[in-house]
């Protein structure tokens, strides 16, 4: 799915919502544990219940890797009953030298090999541009390069100043020269509002993957005063808040509930820029 095809989702569906599929066996309804895959069958109810009212779902692939063999089975059959229509982010944060990240990229891009074929994967950029380029050699498939997170630990790199500026602020500034907004997009927490009108400013025209909604108490309104851009440039990623709205037979309708809630405040959001 390329940008224009993205802000075509954004306005058809009058959302910039992501929801992230972060499933844990204990967090899940104990109705599903009689099927014989319970995780499988509560992310494909969570994707029926939202899927018209966002445009891409992200699987942190951990939550997966850490059920061994039946968990890569779990992520390959998730990603392949999400709608065609619906970007999908593998939230891998891989990163490593040239023949690895190669490995890696194929591991999410490549369906003939390993069964998936990811719009987006994270990339963790510390490596340098050797470790991300394979990644880039996929066309019409999207880095999201970490940036600035929402966790409590970002402060230990991301803010360390160089003579430049912010670690965070060269990542940005050197990785733009790597693709352009057709290709790669940023992972910024939406617990840094404050900063996204400097992020935009390095970044003015590339989609921000926006983590930190919801649960980990982020506002929308912070992260849109400064974080839209004429084609949205946003992906607010939601996940416990909503895939754990309920934990009973009804999960699914309160998931959507609060999807809903989302969508419904960003459709303002949009037309109040226009943008829809």
């Amino acid at each position: 799915m390329n940008k224009k095809q993205l802000f075509e989702q954004i306005k058809t569906k009058k959302s910039f919502l992501c929801v992230g599929l972060d499933p844990v066996m204990d967090q899940i309804p104990k109705h599903l544990l009689r099927y014989d895959n319970p995780v499988l069958e509560f992310n494909k109810q969570i994707i029926d219940a939202t899927k018209d009212l966002c445009v891409a779902y992200k699987p942190n692939t951990a939550f997966f890797e850490s059920m061994g063999l039946k968990g890569w089975e779990t992520l390959i059959r998730t990603w392949a009953y999400i709608p065609k229509d619906i970007f999908t982010i593998a939230d891998a944060k891989r990163g490593d030298i040239g023949n690895t990240s190669a490995m890696y990229a194929d591991a999410f891009f490549n369906q003939e090999k390993s069964g998936m074929s990811f719009d987006a994967i994270t990339v963790a950029p510390y490596m340098g541009k050797d470790s991300v380029g394979p990644f880039l050699n996929h066309k019409d498939k999207w880095v999201i390069l970490l940036a600035l997170t929402s966790n409590a630990g970002h402060s230990d790199f991301q803010l360390h100043q160089t003579p430049d500026g912010k670690l965070y602020e060269e990542v940005i500034r050197i990785s733009s020269q790597w693709a352009d907004s057709e290709q790669l997009m940023y992972v910024v927490g939406a617990t840094r509002g404050a900063e996204f009108k400097n992020i935009r400013r390095l970044a003015p025209d590339n989609f921000l993957l926006v983590p930190g909604v919801g649960a980990q108490g982020g506002s929308l309104a912070d992260v849109c005063e400064y974080g839209l851009n004429a084609t949205c440039g946003l992906l607010v990623n939601s996940a416990r808040s909503i895939i754990y709205a309920g934990k009973d037979e009804d999960f699914a309708e309160k998931a959507r509930a609060e999807a809903l809630k989302l969508q419904q405040e960003m459709e303002q959001i949009l037309a109040s820029a226009s943008l829809i």
